[in-house]
């Protein structure tokens, strides 16, 4: 559910694998269900990197070896909650402002032993500044967090192996 003018957007999903499945395709192949063609690269995405621990980015490689760092990894507490920065302001370039970026969370919680609730909160979009209310359309919006949450599940139920 996701309210206009809203400084968080909020949305999850229930899949169909245990808890620690759950959150390991989500942060171990989270560049395969993140759109390609979301993209601050001048070349084409050769891979999404999400590193698996507080400190680490995620980022887009391109097809040229240059990278993108996109966000940073804040909490990493597996399998239930990561938390990572939205390091992309209004104008959709990379924010170096580190007091002017957003927050995500994901939450992991069992609802039987191979169903789990993924619920996704991005919060503090108003530290954005400026035209927040762009970034808050844009994440809440089709193209944002749901279609992101829509190919996860979409790879998760694919049967798709773990890497």
């Amino acid at each position: 559910m996701t309210r206009a003018q809203s400084t968080t957007v909020r949305h999850d999903v229930v899949v169909n694998a245990p808890l620690d499945r759950a959150f390991r395709v989500f942060t171990e192949q989270f560049g395969d269900f993140k759109p390609r063609e979301h993209n601050l690269l001048s070349v084409p995405i050769a891979e999404t990197v999400f590193e698996p621990r507080v400190g680490g980015h995620i980022y887009d490689r391109g097809v040229d070896g240059s990278l993108c760092k996109w966000a940073r990894i804040v909490a990493y507490e597996p399998p239930n909650r990561v938390v990572f920065t939205w390091d992309i302001g209004p104008t959709w370039q990379i924010e170096t402002d580190l007091t002017r970026t957003s927050e995500v969370e994901v939450r992991f919680a069992a609802e039987s032993a191979e169903r789990t609730r993924v619920e996704l909160e991005h919060r503090h979009i108003e530290r954005h500044g400026a035209g927040w209310e762009s970034v808050a359309a844009g994440v809440g919006g089709d193209g944002g967090w749901p279609l992101y949450l829509g190919r996860y599940v979409n790879l998760l139920e694919s049967g798709v192996p773990e890497r």
